[in-house]
């Protein structure tokens, strides 16, 4: 069910960039912004990401979280769901898959202030409101932590 990916893949590749265009549109709606970078990300983008990349699979994959650990932060970079999978607990099972794997870590994690399901999500895992920063004009982010 969880697993680890092999983004260079190109396969895996690409049905990871089906999943995030999905579910980043639907971010992009909510924030009125279409300038999420992972929006655009080709297939030899993915493959070459430094990213440490993790699967959610029944029959195919439904769920993605990609992040990078560096100096005891883990640092999540995406949490995709395919929007055909919704309110299904992939994205709360992914985050405890991470809490688990990386017990006594800090965890930091950044969304569109205005994806209200993904802020709920981290606020139900007990990560903490850091900031907010404006990413373009009356666009905004919302960064979390949690010490693990």
């Amino acid at each position: 069910m969880i697993h680890e990916i092999d983004h260079q893949n190109e396969q895996l590749a690409k049905e990871i960039q089906e999943i995030q265009q999905a579910a980043y549109r639907i971010e992009a709606e909510l924030m009125g912004f279409d300038g999420i970078p992972q929006l655009y990300e080709a297939v030899h983008e993915i493959q070459n990401s430094p990213e440490t990349f993790i699967g959610y699979s029944i029959e195919r994959l439904q769920g993605v979280v990609s992040y990078r650990v560096k100096q005891g932060i883990v640092d999540i970079h995406r949490l995709v769901v395919d929007p055909d999978h919704f309110r299904k607990g992939i994205g709360k099972q992914l985050i405890a898959y991470l809490l688990e794997r990386y017990k006594g870590y800090e965890f930091m994690v950044s969304t569109g202030t205005a994806n209200k399901p993904a802020i709920a999500l981290y606020q139900a895992n007990g990560f903490r409101e850091l900031r907010v920063f404006e990413v373009a004009p009356g666009v905004h982010c919302t960064q979390f932590s949690l010490s693990n």
